[in-house]
């Protein structure tokens, strides 16, 4: 089946947020919350966009690099928030941003951002078509343009074949 074959749908229907405690269990020995468990968390809240969005479901093919921008103290709430960015015909590009919050003071920081690619999958676990996203807002529409050009970097990075090679490992 053809993308364009689909109806599209607006970004607002992939919207999701996913809201998180920060618990001793999820920190290293000094009290900051590791790193692969906010990815984890990023991974997850991107999923569920890209299933809201193609209503199938779909696994993780790629994320790009990821920063920290501050830590995420035990305690502090994590607040990560989806949307899927462009379609590619099986593959959708999901933008996540992750805040923190003291929940002592209310203040709230951007700590983290990804751009995770998710492909959806038929009922034989095959890659799948799924519907074009339609950008409304201008936010929207300059996210939809940038997944294009972050898109044509990757291939271009990983030869347009084979498993993604990791961040910042040489060619």
């Amino acid at each position: 089946m053809i993308n364009a074959a689909l109806e599209g749908r607006p970004v607002s229907g992939s919207r999701s947020e996913y809201t998180q405690v920060a618990l001793p269990n999820d920190a290293n020995l000094l009290g900051n919350v590791l790193g692969g468990h906010i990815m984890h968390l990023t991974d997850l809240c991107g999923g569920l966009a890209a299933w809201r969005h193609a209503r199938r479901p779909v696994v993780t093919a790629s994320v790009d690099c990821v920063s920290f921008l501050r830590p995420v103290r035990v305690g502090h709430v994590l607040i990560l928030k989806s949307s899927v960015n462009r379609v590619f015909n099986s593959s959708m590009e999901v933008g996540v941003k992750v805040w923190v919050e003291d929940r002592n003071t209310g203040e709230v920081h951007h700590t983290s951002s990804a751009y995770l690619t998710f492909v959806a999958l038929d009922e034989n676990g095959r890659p799948v078509s799924v519907p074009p996203v339609l950008p409304e807002t201008g936010d929207e529409k300059r996210r939809f343009e940038a997944a294009g050009h972050r898109r044509e970097g990757r291939l271009q990075r990983h030869g347009n074949s084979g498993p993604p090679k990791s961040c910042g490992s040489p060619s």
